[in-house]
């Protein structure tokens, strides 16, 4: 699998991650077994990346990460983690006396004693202008609690503020076929200061895997279900914040520039690993099957001029309109 750089991390990874999100709630029950074929699968398929958070299940995505690497060995992997999100959502909690507490616990969970890269995970936006937060994470560094940190962000005004940051080593916004704003000002202002980016919500919440149509429901328990209008936190999240039957227009406008040779999914996530300024895309897998198909999509060919530029047509005049000027 073809590798890139976080310079600012000093690592570089497989150019397809994972995403853990489905390992530890909110997408329906995944069973321990299959949360732990699916990261075997991945890592067998080249997968170097492995991102969680501490919310994932309170602790549940990270505990299995942590189980299999104590069964698999970390050689060569870089697991990434989030924290914030545990605590009611005000600047006041975002300190180092809480940092600690957040990273020891997910060090406790993971198995070990420096997290490779821990990311403020979505927190409210004047965090972002706040020296002393960013103060706190170099404290972080310094006392080897972490490697390194990076910032997960709603907005680009988000991204582009914490760029700005020396210390930050990644960004993590959400970038796919039906969210194209980070492509415009955040990509290339990472490119430039050596930030890396993470692509996350890289399939919108499944709608561009194809297979999903009108009569299409999720179990009570999946976010799909119960954050459609982002009742419980931003719509964003979920289907990136696209309304479900306009983002099922979208990929029917999508679905005839596959082929034969690629799925939908794989499709969509090509069209990202395409993107100049991409570190990693992180998609998300309830089964080892999912997990082995998108690290194939480092091994798709490029996408084509014409057929970027159809996808490009499709966001316009389809998608745009609803987000781009959201986030």
């Amino acid at each position: 699998m073809e590798r890139r750089k976080f310079t600012r991390l000093g690592r570089d990874v497989g150019v397809v991650g994972l995403g853990a999100w489905q390992l530890g709630a909110d997408w329906g029950e995944v069973s321990e077994d299959a949360a732990l074929a699916v990261l075997n699968a991945a890592v067998d398929s080249g997968v170097t990346f492995l991102d969680t958070a501490d919310v994932y299940g309170d602790g549940r995505s990270e505990r299995l990460i942590g189980r299999f690497l104590r069964e698999r060995g970390d050689a060569g992997l870089t697991v990434a983690t989030k924290m914030g999100r545990r605590v009611e959502q005000i600047p006041e909690a975002y300190t180092l006396a809480n940092f600690r507490d957040w990273t020891d616990r997910s060090r406790r969970n993971l198995g070990v004693d420096t997290l490779d890269l821990v990311q403020l995970h979505c927190p409210p936006t004047p965090v972002f202008a706040d020296d002393a937060v960013f103060d706190a994470l170099d404290t972080l560094v310094a006392e080897e609690r972490v490697a390194g940190y990076g910032v997960s962000v709603e907005t680009c005004d988000e991204a582009l503020t914490a760029i700005a940051r020396p210390g930050v080593a990644s960004v993590q916004i959400i970038l796919n076929a039906v969210r194209h704003k980070p492509l415009e000002r955040v990509l290339p202002a990472a490119a430039e200061a050596g930030v890396g980016i993470i692509a996350r919500v890289p399939l919108a919440s499944g709608l561009l895997s194809g297979r999903y149509d009108e009569n299409t429901t999720f179990p009570a328990d999946d976010h799909r279900t119960y954050n459609r209008h982002g009742e419980s936190f931003d719509v964003g999240e979920t289907f990136s914040g696209v309304e479900y039957d306009r983002g099922l227009a979208a990929v029917r406008r999508l679905v005839p520039l596959v082929g034969a040779d690629r799925s939908v999914a794989q499709f969509a996530l090509r069209w990202i690993i395409d993107q100049p300024g991409v570190t990693v895309v992180i998609p998300g897998a309830r089964n080892a099957d999912q997990a082995r198909a998108n690290a194939e999509a480092a091994t798709v060919a490029p996408l084509t001029d014409a057929e970027l530029d159809a996808v490009r047509d499709t966001y316009d005049q389809v998608v745009r309109p609803q987000v781009h000027d959201r986030w």
